[in-house]
């Protein structure tokens, strides 16, 4: 966790956290090398075709894609939320498996296997 903000330090391509770093030496800013080979290779291409930093090439399917994964993480929210499942008098078990429905429905979205390279 960085000190001076409180937030924790992320990958500058996949956004995992980053350890702690002890020592000296520069700040880590890629959990590891295949993540600073896709993130040139990212600056390549959007430097090819003109992008600034704010614009980004998405596939139209991954796009629709994580809408859908999205979509299905805040229904298990909600679902969640309605059925009273998170409440202060639930039981434990109640809790359980209604955490377990929403870490189920969040894995897709947090999965760093479904980035992809810009495509041309």
């Amino acid at each position: 966790m960085r000190e001076d903000t409180g937030q924790y330090r992320r990958c500058r391509h996949c956004r995992r956290i980053l350890p702690d770093q002890d020592g000296a030496g520069r700040p880590r800013e890629f959990c590891g090398g295949a993540c600073r080979q896709r993130e040139w290779v990212f600056r390549q291409r959007a430097a090819e075709l003109n992008l600034s930093d704010e614009e980004l090439i998405v596939v139209r399917a991954e796009l629709d894609a994580l809408h859908d994964e999205l979509y299905v993480l805040a229904c298990a929210i909600e679902d969640a939320e309605r059925d009273g499942s998170l409440a202060k008098d639930s039981s434990p078990q109640q809790v359980r498996d209604a955490l377990r429905w929403i870490v189920d429905a969040a894995k897709p979205v947090i999965d760093p296997a479904r980035l992809s390279p810009l495509r041309p």
